[in-house]
């Protein structure tokens, strides 16, 4: 399959959408994205999607278990799970 110098695939242009999305794409990576979005509907909803997926993982404010309570929660579960074997 003959390589394109403008125009990428639709795979090419998901992995670019990543990459841009940690800052972590060149400025030719994202010229060539632009002109994948300005006519492939498919990933423009996948770029859109990217984005709404960034944003609802930045703005969550997720608690997570230290390790004393994990472990805690550990042993508490596998009492109660010796209880019944």
């Amino acid at each position: 399959m003959k390589k394109r110098f403008l125009f990428i695939s639709c795979d090419e242009a998901k992995h670019i959408c990543d990459k841009t999305q940690y800052g972590e794409a060149t400025a030719w990576e994202r010229f060539k994205l632009g002109l994948r979005l300005m006519w492939c509907r498919f990933t423009k909803a996948y770029s859109k999607n990217n984005n709404k997926l960034s944003d609802a993982i930045q703005k969550a404010e997720v608690n997570c278990l230290e390790n004393k309570e994990r472990k805690k929660l550990q042993e508490k579960f596998e009492q109660e799970l010796s209880k019944y074997q």
